[in-house]
């Protein structure tokens, strides 16, 4: 993941609503994080834009009613993180299947 830092301007918005610049990151990372971030119950709008396509950086909107726009990005990472690990883990089990199955037809 490339480098992480606040959009300017959020400062009178308080702590629970933050745009987050992404370098190096694009639409792969910001509608799978969206997808995840937008089911929290706490959160009232999460969405992204790719400022520019000459632009390798990625613009995340976070707005939360009850928790700090980071502590919501944070958590957002680790599930989707999560879910990463158990889908690689699910396709080398399957893979593992087929392949068994495969040598005994």
């Amino acid at each position: 993941m490339g480098v992480l830092a606040e959009l300017a301007g959020d400062e009178n918005s308080g702590e629970g609503a933050r745009t987050f610049v992404f370098e190096d990151e694009g639409h792969t990372l910001g509608n799978a994080l969206k997808t995840i971030i937008s089911r929290y119950p706490d959160v009232d709008f999460c969405g992204y834009t790719i400022p520019h396509p000459t632009e390798n950086k990625l613009h995340f909107r976070i707005q939360s009613r009850k928790n700090r726009a980071i502590d919501v990005l944070k958590r957002g990472l680790e599930d989707l993180d999560s879910l990463c690990d158990y889908t690689i883990e699910t396709f080398e089990k399957e893979i593992k299947a087929f392949n068994e199955n495969k040598v005994m037809i």
